[in-house]
């Protein structure tokens, strides 16, 4: 398996990654939206990839990446400097936490996260994947307090994760006066039970827009509509 995955506008290196790019990840760099975004911040960036699409889709706007693995941030960092965006592009060796504590004063218009997403199970083989999979119900409520906190008022957080976990970000999201305004459903095939939500949240309450996205027709054959949303990053479409 070759560490190198080539896009379109920009390659990513995965060496030393314990995530590499996947299809949460590019389906959460394409799809999250936010209008006039000039300022957006990657929670667990890992490889860079969704910082990267962020930049490509967002030509004005300045694009933080927070990663907590040293070996993670050293290749987001080099992926960065090999890209188109070089100058909008900036990654940050730092938890969440500490980076929004030593940017107290800092505002997002558009927050995004791949997170840690198994709630007490299993841990993972291999620390650095173990890291980069698990997480506790502590670690949702920091990052939606975090979150709630610096986002501008127009401004909006995407998260993707299993249902099982949306459920309790939900909750917490509420809690702390954030409005859940768009689900997107993404399942395999059109029988398929849902495996992950993409969740938009806002200051603002408005209607919940439910979706679904589709990702397969048939066994390795994609939906047109997964084609159209990815097809100006993946150089097989």
């Amino acid at each position: 398996m070759t560490d190198i995955f080539n896009f379109k506008q920009f390659s990513v290196n995965q060496a030393g990654c314990a995530m590499r790019v996947n299809t949460d990840g590019v389906l959460l760099g394409a799809l999250a939206l936010q209008r006039d975004a000039e300022q957006i911040l990657d929670i667990g960036t890992g490889t860079g990839v969704i910082a990267l699409m962020l930049a490509q889709r967002f030509p004005n706007a300045k694009v933080n990446a927070v990663e907590i693995d040293e070996a993670a941030v050293l290749t987001a960092g080099e992926n960065f400097s090999a890209s188109p965006f070089v100058e909008r592009l900036r990654e940050h060796h730092s938890s969440f936490q500490h980076h929004f504590t030593v940017n107290s004063a800092s505002k997002y218009d558009l927050i995004v996260s791949n997170p840690p997403f198994y709630i007490r199970s299993l841990q993972s083989p291999g620390a650095a994947k173990s890291l980069a999979k698990h997480a506790d119900e502590a670690f949702f409520e920091e990052l939606i307090a975090h979150c709630s906190a610096h986002l501008t008022t127009e401004g909006s957080i995407w998260l993707i994760l299993p249902p099982e976990t949306a459920e309790l970000v939900k909750l917490l999201a509420e809690k702390m006066y954030l409005h859940l305004t768009q689900v997107i459903n993404i399942q395999s095939f059109a029988h398929s039970t849902p495996h992950r939500q993409i969740l938009t949240f806002k200051s603002q309450q408005t209607v919940i827009q439910n979706q679904r996205l589709i990702l397969y027709s048939e066994p390795k054959l994609h939906t047109d509509a997964y084609k159209g949303i990815l097809k100006d990053f993946l150089t097989i479409f």
